[in-house]
């Protein structure tokens, strides 16, 4: 069978002794797991012995997960079993490393597909390890600050009033894509520093195409305008988002936890908690501004059109 090998790092400014507890004694997956955080309603039983965990949720599916072998403050090694929404095994684990005061994590997965799912071997590869990418971010503020930074609630029955924008397009790799956008929109907003008059709702930005097994995507950023200036420089692009009735998830944090918002709006389409209207692609409204407003209380909308 096709093997699937995924592996992700992350630096946590704590020293080992203190990453490592959080790994070994399961009932801390609670607080950090990348997938829990979609469901919060899940339910999880963990043994007495903090060594074997067991999930079961609506949209999460079910299995469990068993601690095989540790190395205090080295490595961990987990067997994992998949049962719903489809059976497999895993072999999982955790290296650590010490970079001075800091710790280096790596976090690995080992499994096989069946022979027929081999066309989406790359495209499973780059959703596990964004899962991994998620979740390394989440345990990295819990490690630090004892809590993550992620907060998110659904919105089932919204409106978007709709808008004309203007902005940049641009495709890029999606492991670029936040530098890529910083950069689109500091220079959106320097166009925009004398028409501030024509500002006319939230900035947004639009996903047009992910291309998860080649790790690209497609987007632009723009700003809703009341009128489209008479002449825009040659890489500025001018749209339309209509007036939609929406089902979002609301995203309380860093813009580097966007990823959970978006993970969570994927998790309730596959398990047909609504219906994406097609030819309206999804898009981020920034609900408050960044220059004056902490990080932590970032307030941002992950919208998709329904029918």
């Amino acid at each position: 069978m096709p093997k699937m090998n995924i592996s992700r790092s992350i630096e946590i400014n704590a020293p080992v002794g203190q990453v490592f507890p959080k790994l070994n004694d399961l009932n801390h997956w609670k607080t950090w797991s990348p997938w829990l955080i979609l469901e919060p309603e899940t339910k999880v039983i963990v043994r007495d012995d903090a060594k074997y965990y067991e999930w079961e949720g609506e949209r999460t599916g079910s299995g469990n997960m068993t601690i095989t072998s540790e190395k205090e403050n080295e490595s961990l090694a987990i067997d994992l079993v998949f049962l719903k929404p489809w059976k497999s095994k895993a072999k999982v684990g955790f290296n650590l490393k010490p970079v001075g005061d800091k710790t280096k994590v790596t976090w690995t997965m080992d499994s096989s597909m069946p022979f027929f799912m081999l066309f989406m071997k790359s495209m499973m590869e780059a959703f596990i390890g964004m899962d991994y990418e998620r979740g390394l971010k989440l345990l990295k503020d819990y490690v630090e600050d004892g809590e993550v930074h992620s907060k998110l609630e659904i919105e089932k029955s919204g409106t978007y009033s709709g808008c004309q924008y203007i902005g940049l397009k641009t495709e890029c790799k999606i492991a670029d894509m936040s530098d890529a956008m910083t950069k689109d929109f500091e220079k959106l907003w320097a166009f925009m520093d004398d028409k501030k008059d024509i500002i006319a709702g939230n900035p947004v930005s639009i996903y047009h195409k992910w291309k998860f097994g080649k790790g690209t995507c497609q987007y632009s950023v723009g700003v809703p305008v009341s009128s489209i200036p008479s002449s825009l420089p040659g890489d500025f692009v001018k749209g339309e988002i209509p007036a939609i009735e929406t089902y979002s998830v609301i995203h309380t944090g860093p813009y580097e936890h966007l990823g959970n918002a978006w993970s969570m709006m994927m998790n309730l389409q596959r398990s047909k908690a609504f219906k994406a209207k097609k030819g309206i692609h999804p898009f981020e409204e920034y609900l408050n501004d960044p220059s004056s407003t902490d990080p932590l209380e970032y307030k941002t909308a992950v919208r998709f059109a329904v029918k």
